[in-house]
């Protein structure tokens, strides 16, 4: 479980984030959605401390994350695993050096117990016979899926995913939505996606925050969300559902 009580965050006096309450549940896809310049990726950094928040609670289970130290939130960390946009893979290290890479940062395991580690978590996200390619190499689909056994390498409680979506067809998109969620409740991971894409929102959204001008105006599940009588959340569907539409059409 991770919990937000009265988040607040500001850049240059400008406010970015004001009063966020939101708790985040264990073993379900908790979807963070709203438009380009809504607060939504501010929000999902401030969560893993990247941003300092000016005030606010950030709960991770019973742990006030916010008012550790650098070292204590680095135990924390531990437990963190994050997707990239992008995947952000080390384009000089091989698959195999990708995973093995928060292994060798924050573990003492032996080189046996690593190798078995990045094997069981490339065929966890079926990547066969690919260890010693590089992301160069690679379909953009399997270097979300290395992206994904890198997160997941240190067996984490916590997973965020930043657009995981982004730049992936739709049938692949589609893979890559099922997979995290599979995770999700196979780990029992506290998971938050953070996306403007209407389908991961449909596909995958057990939990759902719509974030507008640094608001939380709405939140719910998937099979709430088209009866809502948010006007600024029906918005956001209606153009996302255009925009599908016109990108079909061409």
């Amino acid at each position: 479980m991770i919990t937000i009580k009265n988040l607040n965050k500001s850049f240059n006096s400008k406010q970015v984030l004001s009063n966020i309450s939101v708790d985040f549940e264990p073993g379900k896809t908790n979807l963070i959605i709203g438009r380009s310049g809504s607060g939504k990726t501010v929000l999902l950094k401030s969560i893993v401390g990247l941003h300092e928040i000016e005030s606010g609670e950030i709960w991770y289970d019973d742990v006030l994350f916010n008012k550790l130290d650098f070292n204590e939130k680095k135990e924390i960390r531990k437990e963190i695993g994050m997707l990239f946009q992008g995947s952000a893979l080390f384009d000089s290290l091989t698959v195999d050096q990708n995973v093995r890479f928060p292994l060798d940062m924050f573990t003492d395991k032996t080189e046996e117990e690593k190798k078995d580690r990045v094997n069981f978590c490339l065929q966890r996200v079926n990547i066969i016979n690919a260890n010693n390619l590089f992301p160069s190499e690679l379909s953009g689909g399997m270097k979300k899926r290395v992206a994904i056994a890198r997160a997941i390498s240190l067996n984490p409680k916590y997973l965020f995913c930043d657009e995981p979506n982004s730049g992936l067809d739709p049938i692949t998109a589609i893979l890559i939505d099922e997979l995290i969620k599979e995770l999700t409740e196979e780990y029992n991971m506290t998971t938050i996606v953070n996306t403007h894409d209407m389908n991961s929102v449909m596909q995958i959204g057990e939990k759902i925050v719509f974030i507008s001008e640094g608001l939380k105006c709405w939140e719910g599940n998937k099979d709430e969300i088209l009866d809502s009588d948010c006007t600024t959340l029906n918005d956001f569907v209606f153009a996302n559902a255009l925009a599908k539409q016109l990108k079909e059409s061409l």
